[in-house]
């Protein structure tokens, strides 16, 4: 603790001038690393205000808050910065929220620091339906601009408590959602060595006006000055409702009666019978209970919003779209292009014509994009501050023979995706992007060269400087075709799936970790012509998923391939420190794990593309069954299946699969009750 003090106090060195004017205190003062409970700035003393009511769902209590008056939930930020004017350069921000259902273009505020007299906003915190934006202002970063941070595809109004943790330190920006694998964020602006909150005050729910003021349930919001509060809280079996400092009246449950042998609230709290009441501003907060469809409905000021909803499941999958692609498709990846739409690249066989890029429109994917490719086998989407690539792993060389793969940046102006830099490449059958302590790679998987199939595969680092990615590490590969990488707590892990040495497809596949700059060997599982790895988290469980194509061995006396075999998913053992065998599920030449959720149900959907005879040979969806496992749900007719992929969109849930042997990709629709 010492250290970080030290650290932070160097940091802080600018701001130790006016700390002294102000109270002729020492800068030791402007070191304290307790948590800052906002929360509880903004309640009563005495436990009575209006327009604060106490709810209690779900096993846990929340705050409700009134949206006739935003500024009363506000306090001056000198009553927490008693001898600094600096906000800290590193720190976490700590909240747990119950978001109800709200519209896709709506944003609401979880908490502001606005200046005293203007409408000017230092630092913010607000969300949407599927994304988080972290917002601050300095007159030192982008001319006085405004910077937004953004985490996409965070669901937060599901109706269920949620705890976030996001720690900003050196210019990283990190979001970690109950508790699970920390998203990182790289923008091109830092947050400000010295933002200055003198004459500012913070305003919690809301950004001093009725407009996106906060609708839900508010039962933790803390900032930690110096560290990253995770390790603090991620520690118990309620991974969404983590503690690190919360109101004492929110940490029990009123058992105490009165004299009268009532129960005591000091927050207004009613339930109402009967049939439906009106929900108006007056009725914000107050419950409503439908005794005949056994419903529990919230008042959030306008209508009632459901507080038993039942989750979504799955039913049965119907074919949606049959969409012509101009040659066979090895591999699809669907991204979406914030305020353009939700976009489809298809990785096709020839050359000519090419690979396409689709675009929904209408419910429906439209070619959008022709770009030239040779025997391409994958997609890969990434995101690098503001700019938006997309790289190709092409499996041929050019017209002249040369071998390489390319990537592309999207035009915003053009609104169309150009070449930006090309890589040598040896049979390249898929990409991986990845960050790691903020720096940003790709890896490539090297199939062959010639015919020689054990060569090294490649992975690029980020120049800012020059703008182009760089081989920064090369890893001995067997005939590699795909590449996964994911992160468990600090550590970050690298597995590729090697398929074939020469000889045999019974070989090993490799994880790597990273230590000290590079990735080193962490483990190595016995694999059978490996085309895929599917990393999945359900819960606080950690697994792998290997998609096995084939067994063959030139060696063997009668050599055969044989392609109805095991393939397997594998689980970490935190205690052992490996993955260890889970399930063996039985495929017909699998080249493709796809795992996705719908309500609480978790299911893995495999590509099946030949059984040795035929390529008419059904994929099938896998539900997770807990102690049973995954067991299969749902079989899918489908025709050389090479690839999976789920999505969302505000027309329901759905998935797209690639065929590699007819110019024919389907997207199938999820039908839920």
């Amino acid at each position: 603790m010492s250290a970080l003090l030290l650290v932070w106090a160097v940091l802080l060195h600018s701001g130790v001038h006016q700390s002294l004017a102000r109270g002729g205190k020492s800068w030791e003062h402007c070191t304290d690393l307790r948590p800052l409970d906002i929360l509880s700035e903004v309640l009563p003393v005495n436990g009575v205000k209006s327009g604060i009511r106490m709810i209690q769902i779900q096993g846990a209590r929340g705050f409700h808050f009134s949206a006739l008056r935003p500024r009363f939930l506000s306090f001056p930020a000198s009553q927490i910065f008693i001898y600094c004017d600096l906000f800290p350069e590193e720190f976490s921000i700590v909240f747990t929220i119950k978001a109800f259902h709200m519209q896709s273009k709506r944003n609401e505020y979880i908490f502001t620091v606005l200046e005293e007299n203007s409408d000017t906003l230092l630092l913010g915190l607000r969300y949407s339906w599927n994304k988080l934006h972290f917002l601050f202002w300095s007159r030192e970063l982008s001319n006085g601009w405004q910077t937004r941070v953004t985490f996409r595809d965070v669901f937060l109004a599901d109706n269920q408590w949620h705890t976030l943790v996001l720690a900003v330190s050196k210019g990283s920006f990190s979001l970690t959602v109950d508790c699970s694998i920390p998203t990182d964020v790289i923008v091109d602006d830092s947050f400000p060595t010295s933002l200055m909150v003198r004459g500012s005050r913070f305003y919690v729910g809301s950004r001093r006006r009725r407009k996106g003021f906060f609708t839900g349930l508010l039962r933790q919001l803390v900032i930690l000055p110096g560290s990253d509060a995770t390790s603090r809280m991620c520690t118990g079996k309620d991974l969404n409702l983590a503690v690190l400092s919360i109101p004492q009246i929110l940490q029990g449950l009123p058992v105490k009666p009165e004299g009268n042998g009532l129960l005591k609230y000091p927050y207004d709290m009613k339930v109402t019978l009967g049939s439906r009441p009106p929900c108006t501003k007056s009725e914000s907060g107050q419950f409503w209970f439908n005794a005949a469809q056994k419903g529990l409905y919230l008042c959030n000021g306008s209508e009632w919003i459901s507080m038993l909803k039942a989750e979504k499941r799955l039913d049965y999958v119907e074919e949606y779209q049959n969409l012509a692609t101009s040659s066979e498709t090895k591999g699809i990846e669907i991204f979406v292009i914030p305020k353009v739409g939700l976009f489809a690249a298809t990785a096709n066989r020839y050359t000519p014509p090419g690979s396409t890029i689709y675009k929904w429109t209408d419910e429906k994917f439209v070619a959008y994009q022709n770009i030239p490719t040779y025997q391409a086998e994958s997609w890969k989407f990434f995101t690098i501050g503001k700019k938006i690539f997309l790289a190709v792993a092409n499996f041929e060389g050019d017209e002249v023979g040369q071998e390489y793969s390319v990537i592309y940046k999207w035009n915003y102006r053009k609104e169309k995706f150009i070449v930006y830099q090309r890589i040598t490449t040896h049979g390249a059958r898929d990409w991986e992007s990845f960050v790691i302590d903020g720096d940003v790679f790709l890896a490539v998987a090297n199939h062959r060269k010639g015919d020689k199939h054990n060569i090294d595969s490649v992975i690029y680092k980020w120049n800012s400087r020059t703008g182009l990615f760089e081989a920064n590490q090369t890893i001995p590969t067997s005939g590699a075709y795909d590449w996964e990488f994911f992160s468990i707590g600090p550590y970050s892990f690298l597995v590729v799936a090697n398929t074939f040495n020469g000889t045999s497809t019974k070989i090993y596949s490799h994880i790597y970790i990273w230590i000290n700059g590079a990735f080193q060997l962490f483990q190595s599982i016995l694999t059978f012509g490996a085309a895929d790895w599917e990393v999945f988290h359900i819960r606080d469980r950690v697994f792998l998923a290997v998609a096995n194509s084939h067994s063959y061995d030139s060696r063997s006396a009668a050599p055969n391939s044989y392609h109805t075999i095991n393939s397997s998913i594998y689980e970490l053992n935190i205690t052992a420190q490996l993955f260890v065998k889970f399930q063996d599920i039985l495929t017909h030449s699998a080249l493709d794990w796809e795992f996705f959720s719908v309500g609480d149900d978790n299911f893995l959907v495999v590509a099946n593309s030949f059984d040795g005879v035929t390529y008419s040979v059904d994929s099938i969806i896998y539900r997770w069954q807990g102690y049973e496992g995954f067991v299969a749900v749902h079989h899918l007719p489908t025709f050389g299946c090479r690839d999976w992929e789920a999505f969302n969109t505000t027309g329901g849930s759905y998935l797209m699969y690639s065929s590699a042997r007819e110019p024919l990709s389907r997207v199938l629709k999820l039908k839920t009750f």
